[in-house]
């Protein structure tokens, strides 16, 4: 008994390879039976051999059954119990393939199943089978793309193979960046068809962007926000992105740079403004009385420059204590060192 289990032991470990080697064996008949059939293939089509040998496509976008098929896809085409059908067949210029015996057929804007139906359709009506099992397939495809330039985080082209919302085009190129506008244009791919102009920010409402539809072909460009800078006596001088509404007036504009200095002048301040005619103007603001609610505020357009100035008397103050406060952290350390 403790001979048989011995053996037993020894045999056990033995049957996964065997049966891995028989596996491979099996692999390898296959692999020697498409091989042949691709050369039988390739002798009755040009495009067969290049195509039939390649082992398909290794990675298929979610809209792809979605497709339309268009000038230049080469298609693989199998009907069951009938060699004849059996082949790549390439679409020409005119959205036409050439198949044995049921002759040309137009496929040019029909879907793999739709094209697939009409085939079978075409063997029934022509009694050449009862039941025909028809398997087609696409090898090689051209995708149409779409430009995405703009305020986007990756701007360039995309493969587009069907029409698809704006958010989701926009998701390609790694949505929009930070100086992003609220408004977003769409050419279409036809020259005589108008610029689509889409509002679209981060606190639009999702519903009302859903019906803005990307075609391929199309350009998409993300305009940029408008930007008002604020220069002088302010803690934190810069360019600033208007909001989401594409609205800024003066005291969200000098809150955004973090308020005035101690030394700003605060009575009067200036914005400098470009007309439209290239013209520039200087308009003084009170903005003392603006802040405590006895003037309107001012809405700012983009590229305007508010420049709050400096009173030379409290800079002269200022100064003044800036030179106090050094003299006696001088005489504090002297006294600490002798």
């Amino acid at each position: 008994m403790r001979r048989k289990a011995i053996c037993a032991l020894l045999v056990i470990p033995l049957l996964p390879i065997c049966l891995s080697d028989a596996g491979r064996a099996q692999i390898g008949m296959q692999q020697t039976i498409g091989s042949q059939s691709g050369a039988t293939t390739s002798r009755n089509r040009p495009d067969a051999s290049a195509a039939l040998g390649k082992s398909g496509l290794g990675m298929v976008p979610e809209d792809f059954a979605q497709l339309k098929l268009a000038p230049g896809f080469l298609l693989s085409l199998t009907v069951l119990d009938d060699p004849d059908f059996v082949g790549a067949f390439r679409v020409d210029e005119q959205g036409d393939i050439a198949l044995p015996v049921l002759g040309t057929l137009h496929v040019a804007g029909e879907t793999v199943s739709e094209a697939r139906l009409q085939i079978g359709k075409k063997l029934l009506e022509g009694k050449i089978l009862k039941d025909p099992q028809v398997d087609l397939s696409i090898l090689e495809y051209s995708a149409t793309e779409v430009s995405i330039i703009g305020e986007v985080a990756s701007p360039g082209k995309y493969p587009l193979l069907v029409p698809r919302k704006l958010v989701d085009v926009l998701a390609l190129a790694g949505g929009t960046t930070i100086t992003a506008g609220n408004e977003v244009q769409i050419t279409p791919a036809n020259s005589g068809a108008e610029p689509v102009l889409v509002h679209y920010s981060k606190a639009t409402n999702p519903k009302a962007v859903e019906d803005a539809i990307v075609h391929p072909g199309d350009t998409v460009q993300v305009k940029r926000a408008g930007i008002v800078y604020v220069l002088g006596a302010v803690n934190r001088p810069g360019g600033f992105v208007m909001q989401e509404d594409g609205t800024l007036n003066v005291l969200q504009a000098i809150s955004l740079a973090s308020g005035t200095t101690l030394p700003a002048s605060t009575g009067t301040i200036h914005l400098l403004r470009r007309n439209a005619d290239g013209t520039e103007v200087d308009i003084l603001l009170p903005f003392n009385k603006m802040q405590h609610g006895q003037r309107t505020d001012v809405q700012l357009r983009a590229t305007d420059i508010l420049y709050v100035p400096i009173s030379k008397v409290k800079s002269t103050l200022t100064f003044s204590q800036g030179i106090l406060t050094a003299a006696a952290s001088a005489t504090i350390y002297a006294a600490a060192v002798y």
